[in-house]
């Protein structure tokens, strides 16, 4: 007999279940009155540690955040993205776990839980149609089942949109319905159709406050790893890119840091209008795309929270780099650009703002001044970098896609050669030119050596980035 765990070992994207009792059968747990809720709880739990990996990667790889400690990855940020990388390996993991507890509820435990609610059946979709998109964001590839054969990118993301209807389908509460069609927006947007993304964001913005969150347990083992990086370790691990340094840190801890592990988004309001405005620009609608983003930063971003925070001990102490600013000095986004002030902050000189859920730099007075399609769209991927830093979300946006595994090829003789490349965009800088800056020996300003967003509106034509162009 099959011996189960209340939660899933994933070798090789292998499922092996059983319970914390060895004594326990399959069955056992299955004729359990709270095997459902037992089960979903431990799939909330994979998705937690799934999003760790995830987060703390795509950041390190993305023009977001630098590894200035000795912990984590040491060549993401260069970036170099080997399939024999045992953290690519371990993403690639997480997702499969999440995804194999996903189909496990549905296959299994649901049908013969006859006490399964409707929004557990919800949940479970959901959650297979987290791990497809997950996949389909951040790999070449992936198989969708054990030891199958992988899929594209695009593949994986239209084959979340069933599980996502099936998810509204089972859901009750009218929050959670339009935080999935928001996923599903996200979806149609990477596959560049502006119609259905356009139809999905258009029902999320009718509630402005929308927030669907992961969430953590510190006293469990299942901590939020970014607040950690960025905040709670005492090395401080990850340096944001000096325009960011406003928004750094998104998540900390008051007292004992294991009690107070704050949720990370997987979806939000902001997002829809975001898509929206994208979509408005790609269709030369240039008035409602600047009213959209109006709108978002009145009716969405002024509501949100701003908490206070004595970050005293955020002194950029890594040992990988020791320039970053640590006073009020002023940033230029790229050589010959203005200085402006504002992104970096002295925090010694009294609390800085905390933007829990999102910030951001741009005013109605930068929306109102763009003058053409492509200022409209620096605005909007400027908006989503600092809009999702420490969400994971920055490394999709610059086209940047990792590879199947070794471990898994290995494994699994249905993954092909061509899925063990990544993909890095012949635009992206090389050789730790998206975190690299320079500082001036007199005023202490810091110069970006390269302005992303301006490279990705450059570059909107390649097929990596930009999906309505």
């Amino acid at each position: 007999m099959k011996t189960i765990y209340i939660y899933i070992t994933v070798l090789f994207l292998t499922l092996t279940a059983c319970v914390d009792n060895p004594n326990v059968t399959e069955e056992d747990f299955l004729d359990n009155n709270n095997s459902a809720t037992s089960w979903i709880m431990g799939i909330k739990r994979q998705l937690a540690l799934t999003m760790n990996d995830i987060v703390i990667n795509s950041e390190m790889v993305s023009d977001n955040y630098f590894n200035n400690y000795t912990l984590y990855n040491k060549v993401f940020d260069i970036p170099q993205i080997d399939y024999t990388d045992i953290d690519g390996n371990s993403m690639q993991v997480e997702i499969g776990a999440l995804r194999e507890m996903a189909e496990y509820a549905l296959e299994t435990v649901l049908p013969n839980d006859p006490d399964a609610t409707t929004q557990e059946w919800s949940y479970a979709h959901f959650a297979k149609a987290y791990a497809l998109i997950l996949s389909g964001e951040n790999f070449t590839g992936l198989p969708m089942n054990s030891n199958g054969e992988a899929y594209m990118a695009t593949e994986l993301l239209e084959a979340s949109l069933d599980h996502l209807d099936l998810a509204i389908d089972n859901e009750s509460d009218s929050e959670t319905i339009l935080a999935y069609q928001l996923l599903k927006s996200r979806v149609y947007r990477g596959l560049g159709d502006v119609d259905n993304a356009k139809s999905s964001a258009l029902a999320a913005i009718s509630n402005n406050s929308l927030l669907f969150t992961v969430e953590f347990d510190g006293t469990n083992g299942v901590p939020n790893e970014i607040q950690n990086a960025t905040f709670t370790a005492s090395e401080n691990r990850f340096a944001p890119l000096p325009r960011l340094d406003f928004l750094d840190p998104k998540f900390f801890d008051l007292g004992t840091a294991s009690e107070d592990q704050k949720p990370l988004s997987l979806a939000k309001v902001e997002e829809a209008y975001l898509i929206l405005a994208e979509a408005y620009t790609a269709e030369n609608n240039l008035e409602l795309a600047r009213s959209t983003l109006t709108n978002l930063i009145d009716n969405v971003l002024a509501s949100r929270p701003i908490m206070y925070l004595d970050d005293s001990e955020e002194l950029r102490n890594g040992t990988n780099r020791q320039d970053y600013p640590t006073t009020a000095v002023d940033v230029s986004f790229e050589s010959g650009q203005e200085s402006n002030s504002g992104y970096i902050l002295d925090r010694q000189a009294g609390l800085i703002p905390v933007y829990t859920v999102s910030g951001t730099s741009i005013t109605i007075q930068d929306i109102d001044a763009t003058a053409s399609a492509d200022d409209l769209l620096y605005l909007i991927y400027l908006m989503r970098q600092e809009i999702f830093i420490s969400e994971g979300r920055r490394s999709n946006d610059l086209g940047i896609k990792f590879p199947v595994s070794q471990t898994e090829q290995l494994n699994n003789s249905n993954i092909s050669d061509e899925f063990t490349q990544p993909t890095i965009p012949s635009f992206i800088p090389l050789n730790l030119g998206l975190d690299d800056f320079t500082v001036d020996e007199t005023t202490g300003n810091v110069t970006i050596l390269y302005d992303m967003n301006r490279v990705l509106v450059a570059n909107k034509a390649s097929n990596h980035v930009l999906p309505f162009n």
